[in-house]
């Protein structure tokens, strides 16, 4: 019997995050980087709707005098003599570009290429792929021979210098199955994803690895982390259980080498959504002498200042960690991490001068304007999505932050998560309409990359009174990204004011910028108070205003 492998695996290696180490060069000129308007140009029929969102960081450049993250299609600068950005059309080498078709994904799939990193002026080669491999049949259909769950597996292969090769079976399906197993899953349908190394980094004597895989319609993997120790040819593996069944998306390493920390970035996939926050950015400290224990802390949007609930890019420069997401980029004394005081963070975001007065409605859909914008004092106004009305012509409004707001209520009221296993440490073991917010000290917020940019199964979720979806038109939304404030809730409905409308997309031309990540001071998430433990005594049957603060709740 053979496997066929489902078009998922090959979009989950067209969507996989490259990585590659950062070039330390030397600028020779004094002068930053001088911005210009990049503007957001609507998707045409080629290419999905929902492009224009992605602003994962794929690589980090650094030089004297500036720091570049560069995402697929923009580059996002740091100039270090003032501390400003700009904003430049993307320069993405290739090699780091997402594979642009079929062939070129499944060739990869096939026959992984080596990829290389010197240690001590050799070079290593190295690359992880499943045993027994796919391979290609007629028709360019992938295929995979079945074989039983302790000879199916995920193999990492070393080229050492003196090019003797070495394997070291990393986990197998029956590995994979137990862990299902263990953490109350079932192992029923489940197989190996396609693995793939994120991360490649030297310290001390060791050489690091991590590796990711394909999750969706039954694969999945174990998160693990390969040392190798040239002087002594041992190979070491580290899978964490508190992030076993995440992708881990970059490495770095600092601390002694005796006693190290691995920084991590995290993220999950599902069906037709290839990013979903999970544990953020994550501090690990594995025990070299006991490789199945360590200790290990999360810092998600819920429990820190992190801006971008999934770190793509990390980059160490002494004291400093660089941590690039969907969202922005933050700076962090990453010996201090604990410390909010330690964090300096910017956001990504599109702005837009009002051209004239600008109606502005209450929902996506909507046919009558419920107010206006004024352009009386040449203001500007933030854009935070752009959704489409109509499928097939792709007209679209913009959703715009709007101080007043509007307030809306939901037949859709709280409800205890199904499953707490899958929640990012810091968030309420609560579900509701706004799960997809997090808690920024005085409103609920949405960052670019917690808005699943899938285009299928209705698209990305965001707060509407009726979901229905008709073939060629999503739902009246009210907010995808707008802030939300919470004003009452019950088991049956909730009532919130979201702060953004939406305007007519023809009447704005946004461009792309980044601000300072505004810092506030931290109030009490609702959901973590009064409201939490009057929702569990009660039943799920009352209504509680939000604002009951138990005198021992922190935020």
């Amino acid at each position: 019997m053979k496997k066929i492998v489902t078009l998922l695996s090959v979009v989950w290696l067209l969507n996989a995050c490259n990585f590659n180490t950062s070039s330390q060069t030397t600028n020779n000129t004094n002068s930053c980087p001088q911005p210009t308007k990049v503007t957001l140009i609507q998707q045409n029929p080629e290419t999905g709707y929902f492009d224009y969102s992605d602003y994962q960081i794929r690589n980090i450049v650094t030089d004297t005098n500036t720091i570049k993250f560069q995402s697929v299609k923009h580059d996002f600068i740091l100039c270090r003599a003032n501390n400003n950005w700009s904003v430049q059309s993307g320069t993405l080498p290739n090699n780091l570009q997402p594979p642009q078709n079929y062939s070129e994904a499944v060739k990869e799939i096939v026959n992984p290429s080596f990829k290389s990193i010197n240690f001590d002026g050799k070079t290593y080669q190295y690359r992880v792929l499943l045993e027994p491999n796919y391979t290609l049949s007629e028709g360019d259909l992938l295929s995979r021979s079945e074989v039983s769950p302790e000879n199916d597996k995920v193999v990492f292969e070393l080229m050492t210098p003196d090019k003797q090769p070495q394997q070291k079976t990393l986990y197998t399906l029956k590995d994979l199955q137990a862990a299902a197993i263990r953490n109350g899953y079932s192992s029923a349908g489940t197989q190996l994803g396609i693995p793939q190394i994120t991360a490649a980094v030297t310290h001390g004597q060791r050489i690091w690895w991590s590796i990711a895989f394909e999750q969706g319609e039954g694969n999945n993997g174990i998160a693990t982390i390969v040392s190798y120790e040239p002087q002594t040819d041992q190979f070491t593996l580290f899978q964490p259980q508190e992030i076993a069944s995440q992708q881990i998306t970059d490495l770095v390493v600092t601390g002694d080498e005796n006693a190290p920390t691995l920084w991590l970035g995290t993220k999950i996939s599902g069906e037709g959504n290839p990013h979903i926050p999970a544990h953020g950015l994550v501090a690990y400290r594995p025990n070299l002498a006991n490789p199945h224990s360590g200790s290990l802390t999360a810092y998600t949007v819920h429990s820190s200042p992190l801006v971008g609930a999934i770190p793509t890019q990390l980059e160490i420069e002494g004291d400093t960690l660089w941590v690039g997401t969907g969202n922005g980029v933050c700076q962090l004394q990453w010996q201090a991490a604990e410390n909010p005081n330690r964090w300096l963070c910017w956001r990504f975001a599109l702005m837009a001068k009002l051209p004239a007065d600008v109606p502005i409605y209450r929902g996506l859909l909507e046919k009558t304007p419920a107010a206006t914008l004024s352009a009386s004092q040449n203001q500007e106004v933030e854009v935070l999505w752009s959704h489409p009305f109509d499928y097939q012509t792709r007209q679209s409004r913009y959703e715009v932050r709007y101080e007043p707001g509007f307030t809306v209520t939901l037949n859709e009221g709280a409800r205890t998560e199904q499953f707490p296993q899958l929640i990012p440490p810091g968030k309420p073991a609560i579900d509701w309409a706004g799960s997809e917010w997090h808690w920024h000290g005085e409103y609920f917020v949405r960052s670019w990359d917690e808005v699943a940019q899938n285009e299928f199964g209705g698209g990305p979720r965001g707060i509407a009174v009726s979901m229905n979806v008709e073939p060629d038109r999503p739902s009246n939304f009210n907010a995808m990204r707008g802030d939300l404030e919470l004003l009452e809730i019950s088991a049956n409905a909730t009532t919130l004011k979201h702060y953004s409308g939406w305007v007519e997309g023809t009447l704005l031309s946004p461009y792309l910028t980044v601000v300072p990540q505004t810092r506030v001071q931290m109030q009490p998430n609702p959901l973590k108070t009064g409201l939490t433990q009057n929702y569990e005594k009660t039943n799920h049957k009352d209504t509680f205003p939000v604002g009951v603060a138990v005198s021992e709740a922190k935020p």
